[in-house]
């Protein structure tokens, strides 16, 4: 979706032609059809390309507008809910004349106003035009699992889908936003809602905006944190809300297989998609069609996850595919990856791959297990922040101490500190759990920019970053336990910026909508007198549970491998990168580095 909105009493008036070049840059999103629509004045225009997933007739086309005529809407996502507000919105006699969820929007809107957003279960960005009040207002959904950027120059409000997209109109400059660029070499990805470039932002998550001859505001309507808080002031019994989340995942992963086109599913060889698989095949009223990836130079070693997830697949009697990549095939699409990558990332090949075997399988629709790791503690960062933070924090709240016995590690030790670049931050950034999760995550430090970047530009980049303030800006209200915080921190940074965006990206390139059942809020609400306070591995074990029929022991005491890529083999064959990466094969966190500086030399998103 995308759109230009003529706002200020001296802008110029839309280009119609913008708008479609714009939103046919998106084509990949929406390959069934595609839609144009301008006010009566024309200076608002909105654009529209549709994967046809529910209610696959032309009356659900988009852009869509109200009986009335005083709402029109572009909408990209889905509302697992629609069923039941539409069964609502009859009982009470409102007149609705299709199946598709964007009617719902709009009827919602209507009734409640920006108040709808607290209603609705799914992911989605949406822009509604009311021609009464002469206003435009976007939403992006609690999580941030689909995107919206826009930009605002001289009266002139343009949005759309992808920053790409953007950059495929006018008024857009070629100005580097240095916080996006420091963002993404320090974190591998472009923390949000600063882009790559400057004329950009992103919608937070979250977040709601109204754009009208007054200007553009934004405001906050949900976030993590406030439901956390909420639900420390409950005070649930453990037991009870152990069985509350039990029900509540298997509810969820049902919400999500709602489709009028069949539904696949990404199946590595971990708990949180088996578990998905399990209680989507008692769900199901299609069947589910698997697919993992296998890599010839993981065959036959731990890190291969085919045998495990075809074993699954077997077990949950699933239609399932396998498909095996290649280092030729990396190296005959990286250009095209590279080209598509909407903000730059160091991750998403994986989803890459596996969203094209999807469209290979003629699927629109796969569900993912992003999120598990997130909410229930499945990451080493649950164990390393909250220690680090004890254990050098007292150092790091010393300012000049800390940065001083960083520069003399590095001054004594300068190997040590050249193989392992987060020494020095130990002693740095681990005043704040904000800081300690910067050294986690961090591919390198703000003072690890040497021969990368400008200085001045890597000095303007952070100041306007602040990224150690902006992490702990998620602490607030601070959560009751530090395992609590970490889950606020990787949803908010790691999964929002990366896995979620990645997901987004490389699976609409091959026009695949990836669903997350493990990022839903309605799942969060009932997970939340909960996060901060499972025992080890009591969070899995509910997953493990959820299906009727429980994954087996055989699968569920397994140990974890993730879902990874030969970085080190395909790395090799690419010009330039090979000695550096056989320099780096030894630790994931070099070739990381090594991985961002070729992204950060190429990036450069095109049509």
């Amino acid at each position: 979706m995308n759109g230009i909105f003529a706002y200020g009493p001296g802008a110029p008036m839309p280009a119609r032609q913008e708008v479609v070049a714009v939103r046919d840059i998106m084509a990949n999103r929406g390959p069934d059809g595609a839609g144009l629509w301008a006010s009566e004045d024309s200076r608002c225009v909105l654009g529209h390309r549709r994967l046809s997933i529910i209610d696959l007739s032309d009356r659900a086309l988009q852009p869509m507008g109200s009986r009335d005529g005083r709402y029109t809407i572009v909408y990209n996502g889905e509302i697992y809910n629609y069923p039941e507000l539409r069964a609502a919105a009859l009982a009470v006699g409102r007149s609705l004349i299709t199946t598709s969820d964007t009617e719902i929007l709009l009827d919602l809107f209507e009734q409640h106003g920006p108040a709808m957003l607290d209603m609705l279960r799914g992911m989605f960005a949406l822009a509604i035009w009311d021609n009464v009040a002469r206003s435009l207002f976007l939403a992006r959904d609690a999580f941030g699992i689909k995107p919206l950027f826009f930009s605002d120059k001289d009266g002139t409000f343009r949005f759309a889908s992808q920053v790409r997209a953007l950059r495929a109109g006018s008024g857009i400059s070629d100005e580097k936003d240095p916080a996006g660029m420091v963002g993404f070499m320090l974190l591998g990805s472009v923390p949000e809602p600063f882009t790559w470039y400057a004329d950009i932002a992103a919608l937070p998550a979250g977040h709601y905006m109204t754009v009208n001859a007054g200007g553009v505001t934004q405001t906050r309507y949900a976030d993590a944190g406030s439901v956390l808080a909420h639900a420390q002031r409950e005070n649930i019994d453990h037991a009870r809300a152990l069985r509350r989340a039990h029900s509540a995942v298997r509810d969820s992963i049902k919400a999500h297989l709602l489709a009028d086109v069949p539904v696949g599913l990404f199946l590595s060889g971990g708990i949180d998609s088996a578990a998905i698989l399990g209680v989507a095949m008692e769900a199901a009223t299609r069947p589910i069609h698997t697919i993992t990836l296998g890599f010839d130079e993981f065959e036959g070693t731990d890190n291969d996850e085919v045998p495990i997830a075809s074993r699954i697949a077997a077990f949950y009697g699933a239609q399932h595919n396998v498909r095996r990549i290649g280092r030729d095939e990396f190296l005959a699409d990286i250009d095209q990856i590279l080209a598509t990558m909407d903000q730059p990332s160091i991750d998403g090949i994986n989803t890459w791959f596996v969203a094209k075997a999807a469209h290979e399988q003629g699927l629109k629709v796969a569900l993912s297990g992003v999120g598990g790791d997130e909410l229930l503690g499945g990451y080493p960062s649950f164990t390393d922040v909250p220690s680090w933070h004890a254990r050098y924090g007292r150092i790091a709240r010393l300012p000049a101490v800390g940065f001083a016995a960083g520069r003399v590690l590095k001054t004594l030790l300068p190997g040590f500190t050249a193989n392992n670049p987060k020494a020095a931050g130990l002693l740095r950034y681990t005043g704040t759990l904000g800081g300690a999760y910067l050294v986690r995550r961090s591919l390198r430090l703000p003072d690890d920019f040497k021969n990368i970047l400008d200085p001045a530009f890597v000095n303007a980049g952070l100041k306007r970053l602040g990224i150690v303030d902006r992490m702990n800006g998620v602490l607030d209200p601070m959560p009751d336990s530090d395992h609590a915080a970490v889950t606020l921190l990787e949803l908010g940074f790691y999964m929002r910026n990366q896995l979620l965006r990645d997901a987004d990206w490389a699976g609409m390139r091959h026009s695949v909508e990836v669903r997350t059942p493990l990022v839903d809020i309605a799942l969060f609400r009932e997970l939340a007198p909960l996060i901060g306070h499972l025992r080890p591995g009591e969070g899995k074990q509910l997953l493990a549970d959820a299906p009727a029929i429980a994954l087996p022991e055989w699968h569920r005491h397994r140990p974890k491998t993730g879902f990874g890529i030969p970085y080190a083999s395909w790395m090799g064959g690419i010009e330039g990168l090979a000695g550096r990466s056989a320099t780096a094969a030894g630790s994931k966190g070099l070739l990381s580095r090594e991985w961002s500086r070729y992204v950060l030399d190429r990036y450069e998103p095109t049509g």
